[in-house]
Parts: C-alpha cells; structure tokens; sequence
C-alpha cells in the first residue's frame, strides 16, 4: 500500500509535468505575437508629383496634449493647422507619424488622414489626430510628422 504522501506526490507530478510542458509553447507564441507586434510596415512612398507639391503645405500651431478617455485608458491628440499654399486643389492629404523611444528607436508608427475633403489653393485648416494604445516605451515627446499621402483634385 502506497503510503499518503507519496500518493499525494504522485498526484502532484502530472499535472507540474503538463504546465512545465505547455509553459515553453505559451511563452514562446507569446514572445512571436508581442515581436511581430513590434515591426511596423513602412508606408508607401509619396508620388514624384506629391513630393514635388510637399513644400506648399505649411503646418502651423501644432500641439500636443494627453489626456485620460471615458475608460480611463491614456490618450494623446495632436492639433494643428495645414495651409495649401501652392496652386492645386487637395482633396486628401495624410500624415504619418513617428513615435520614438528615449534612445531614438521608433515604437510606433501612425498613418492619419488630416484632410478629407477639398483643400482649395491658399486655404487653411484645423485638424486633429487622437492617438490611443501608444507602447509605454514611448518619449513622451512629439512624434515625427511626415507628410505620406496627398490626392490631388480633378
């Protein structure tokens, strides 16, 4: 007859051996998903002729700002003006904007439409980008903005 405590052991030894088992395989998908993650695809480049308009968008008063969300969780917006000051109409212009750590590394990267709709030659406008989710490695300080898209009118 097997005596209580070794009865008990032995009863212990299966599972421990299932959880030293799973625990690599968990582990493991875990680091590739969170890695994965981590890689952010580069945007497409702009066209010749977006590049060649670049210069003729002007952004003026922008700012950052944090705050909490109705769900508590930690936002960042980002608030500025765009002015067309060459001779095309836009109708679609996108920023993409880049999150670096403390040591320079990038975190994150965001593509963001700040005009949806028709941009005449010499206007201005407003515009807002809120941000939610950033990797907690982030500076804190404002991103990269680079212009990734224009779609011109007509």
């Amino acid at each position: 007859m097997v005596s209580e405590p070794a009865q008990e052991r032995s009863n212990l030894i299966i599972p421990l051996m299932i959880i030293a088992a799973i625990l690599p395989v968990v582990g493991g998908a875990w680091w590739y998903l969170d890695h994965k993650a981590a890689q952010v695809p580069p945007a497409a480049p702009l066209t010749a002729e977006a590049k060649e308009y670049v210069p003729n968008l002007k952004l003026a008063h922008v700012e950052m700002r944090g705050a909490k969300n109705l769900t508590g969780a930690s936002t960042v917006e980002i608030t500025g003006q765009i002015t067309n000051a060459g001779t095309r109409p836009i109708n679609r212009i996108e920023l993409t904007c880049i999150f670096y750590d403390p040591n320079g590394m990038l975190v994150a990267r965001e593509r963001v439409a700040i005009v949806q709709s028709l941009l005449a030659p010499g206007a201005a406008r407003e515009f807002r980008m809120p941000f939610e989710g950033l990797p907690d490695t982030w500076n804190h300080a404002m991103p990269q903005l680079v212009i990734a898209a224009i779609t011109f009118a007509g």
